[in-house]
């Protein structure tokens, strides 16, 4: 009787153990259906690119087509410049160190810390010690105040 026990502990083990390949419900019922000996494949994804943010960036948000900002993220430098095509110049408006992104993130935000050896001599230049840099979905954004008016500047990378 035992040996009969143990035979139909060990059948019902296997049973339940096959339901799931054998069309099985997870309520243990069994569904119609034919059963498969493929083997399930997993989905793997790539892991994801480093976040590349070294280069050319030019504001997308001005209300001006000749006049906008325009950076360059270099090293552990950011230089941003005001630039007017229309009269052919560029003003100094932040230079401040740049803190590249942790492998695989999609978003980074960082302050940059002002480099006033070359901010201090510039007119146009920011005055804050620091500034905060988001960037997401492709657009590099921060704040900027000029003359009392506070705007978010939006670029991207050209």
């Amino acid at each position: 009787m035992k040996h009969r026990l143990a035979s139909l502990a060990v059948l019902a083990l296997i049973l339940t153990g096959c339901s799931a390949t054998a069309g099985g419900d997870t309520d243990g019922t069994a569904t119609s259906g034919a059963t498969s000996s493929a083997p399930v494949e997993e989905v793997q994804e790539a892991p994801a690119e480093p976040l590349d943010m070294t280069g050319e960036w030019k504001q997308t948000n001005s209300n001006s087509a000749d006049s906008y900002q325009a950076a360059t993220i270099s090293g552990e430098q950011i230089t941003i410049n005001w630039v007017n095509d229309a009269e052919s110049t560029t003003a100094l408006y932040w230079a401040g160190t740049y803190v590249p992104p942790a492998d695989g993130a999609q978003t980074h935000t960082w302050d940059s810390a002002n480099d006033t050896t070359q901010t201090d001599s510039a007119m146009l230049a920011s005055g804050d010690p620091t500034k905060t840099f988001t960037y997401e979905n492709g657009v590099l954004k921060y704040e900027l105040t000029a003359m009392g008016v506070t705007m978010t500047v939006e670029m991207s990378k050209q």
